[in-house]
């Protein structure tokens, strides 16, 4: 049985996402960061990436969008606590933890464009 109208723009969407989490994993990449992990989810929230490059830590947001505005005003003040409460349980979970640098960033990921890095962005 074929998905309907609804189930199908939801199966896009999520292809979106994932396919727009992993342009910005490689823009990461190629910055110099190393991925820890990819859709870290709790019960207390989710990030889309966690990186890192040396003791400095971020949790990235991704948002696929056809203008860098809209992408960073996606990002609501719900996602911000729901990406900060993931972010304090992956600390948690981290040994050396007291002694890591931290930083929450978006990420906006447009049509055949370079994914935009917005560094300290909440």
């Amino acid at each position: 049985m074929k998905p309907r109208g609804a189930d199908r723009k939801r199966i896009r969407a999520e292809r979106l996402g994932r396919w727009s989490e992993y342009r910005a994993a490689l823009a990461l990449l190629l910055k110099g960061y190393r991925i820890v992990a990819l859709r870290y989810k709790t019960k207390a929230g989710e990030v889309d990436i966690i990186a890192r490059r040396g003791d400095l830590v971020i949790f990235v947001e991704v948002k696929a969008r056809k203008d860098l505005r809209s992408g960073v005003d996606a990002v609501s003040y719900a996602a911000e606590r729901r990406i900060a409460n993931a972010a304090d349980h992956w600390l948690r979970r981290q040994s050396d933890a007291t002694r890591l640098s931290l930083r929450h960033d978006i990420i906006v990921v447009r049509p055949w464009r370079w994914p935009v890095h917005f560094e300290g962005a909440f």
